[in-house]
């Protein structure tokens, strides 16, 4: 390719650093310059080869002293949940859910709170190097409506449960179709989705309804799967059967589901979720605050199920910071198995981009830094204390990194924060909206 070609028409040029494209191969640059246009990677050259420097654009940024490194991606949150954080920690899930979340969201879950809780969410999350979330929740089309706002990526999931009380199976077909057909051909950067809450709390026809109305429109269906021991015993008493057994029996799984936290699942399910080719999303600190347990990642890779990272929602974890999320998925499996071989740095990095994008059928979009690719990318300042010296850039990105080390956030093309600047989010007046929410929430 010729790239001295129509060098103008660049919309961004970033020189400088180092890149850790992600890619199949892995492939780490020194002195990168990335060309970006029309949101995507136009491509990637060395800094230091003569003819670069013909290159123009709009906007140069200079990665000196930095990393460049696919945006992370949050595989599974409920953004609007962060109008409950720290509402009611310390409790055991089952108690935390029943008797103060699912009370709360009852009360105070309008049009208007989830989207000043998602704008909120947005703004943590871009500020911590997310640049893709996959959300589902009450209202989403707000969830929606905030990611698009702000210039967010986001996998929006049209939630279904039977509370208080089931939907008929055709209104079912009717909601996710005019949600899927509202949103998906709104934005590149919006992709609408389906979710059920869980076995337990859908019932057969319901959880199938949502599967059929998914498969009919070709979207991602995730569903929270074997999150503790009592939703096991729930399934058990109810259908003779495991989880994931009674998904299987139902035909719910397949390459296009995918199944939240799944910490419970005997051998004999770990098998039919391999075998149907279904993702798993991992949540590790918010299971680990629930005490619901750990999922059994190392044997899901080993199997070769796919496996991205997520926080879940606010209320749970109670942030939403992957690079914090990675570094807890690094460590707690090593002390579970004994093994501080598991898990290395860059198996968990790679669940939190590329292997993210696989979970959501996004890896011909997003998750590694490649021409062709959308230009959804991170600048991580590695002039910091705790980042010196750099023997191992993915092993400091997992063990020493934090969220505030990201300095720029590019989703699509455009700049979504500089220098720590959010340009498309007023966060103050955001930020005291929600303090607004949790007064009256605090004062019932």
């Amino acid at each position: 390719m010729d790239h001295t070609k129509d060098n103008n028409e660049l919309d961004i040029i970033i020189e400088g650093g180092m890149l850790l494209t992600m890619s199949d191969t892995m492939d780490v640059i020194d002195n990168p310059l990335i060309g970006i246009r029309d949101g995507k990677i136009a491509f990637i050259t060395r800094g230091d080869i003569p003819e670069t420097r013909s290159f123009s654009a709009r906007k140069v940024l200079s990665a000196h002293g930095s990393l460049i490194m696919p945006g992370l991606i949050n595989t599974h949150t409920h953004l609007p949940m962060v109008c409950f954080r720290g509402l009611a920690d310390d409790l055991p899930l089952m108690d935390w859910l029943h008797n103060h979340i699912f009370p709360a969201e009852s009360k105070f879950v309008t049009r208007e709170m989830v989207y000043a809780g998602a704008m909120l969410a947005i703004a943590e999350m871009i500020l911590s190097g997310t640049t893709t979330f996959c959300d589902a929740y009450y209202y989403e089309s707000e969830v929606a409506r905030a990611a698009f706002d702000s210039g967010m990526r986001a996998v929006v999931s049209q939630g279904f449960i039977d509370f208080p009380e089931p939907t008929a199976p055709e209104k079912i077909a009717d909601i996710a179709e005019r949600f899927i057909s509202k949103w998906q051909l709104k934005s590149p950067l919006i992709i609408p989705a389906l979710a059920c809450h869980s076995p337990y709390t859908c019932s057969p026809e319901t959880l199938t309804s949502v599967k059929d109305a998914a498969r009919k429109a070709d979207v991602l269906y995730s569903i929270h799967v074997s999150e503790t021991k009592e939703e096991v015993a729930i399934i058990r008493e109810r259908f003779g059967k495991t989880p994931v057994q009674h998904l299987k029996d139902i035909d719910i799984l397949d390459d296009r589901t995918l199944a939240v936290h799944c910490i419970w699942p005997e051998d004999y399910e770990i098998e039919m979720l391999s075998a149907s080719n279904v993702k798993v999303s991992h949540n590790p600190e918010s299971s680990m605050k629930l005490a619901a347990g750990c999922a059994p990642v190392p044997i899901f890779i080993e199997k070769g199920i796919t496996v991205g990272l997520g926080t879940d929602g606010g209320a749970s974890n109670n942030d939403l910071d992957m690079f914090r999320e990675m570094g807890t998925a690094a460590k707690l499996h090593k002390v579970i198995q004994m093994d501080s071989t598991v898990m290395d740095a860059k198996t968990v990095l790679k669940m939190a981009t590329i292997n993210g994008a696989k979970a959501l059928g996004l890896e011909d979009r997003i998750g590694s830094i490649e021409p062709g690719k959308f230009a959804d990318l991170i600048i991580v300042d590695t002039k910091k204390p705790h980042l010196a010296p750099m023997h191992s850039y993915y092993s400091q990105l997992v063990y020493a990194a934090s969220g505030a080390d990201v300095k720029t956030s590019i989703i699509g093309g455009k700049i979504v924060m500089q220098d720590r600047k959010l340009p498309l989010v007023d966060l103050p007046s955001i930020m005291q909206e929600v303090r607004a929410i949790a007064k009256s929430i605090g004062a019932n």
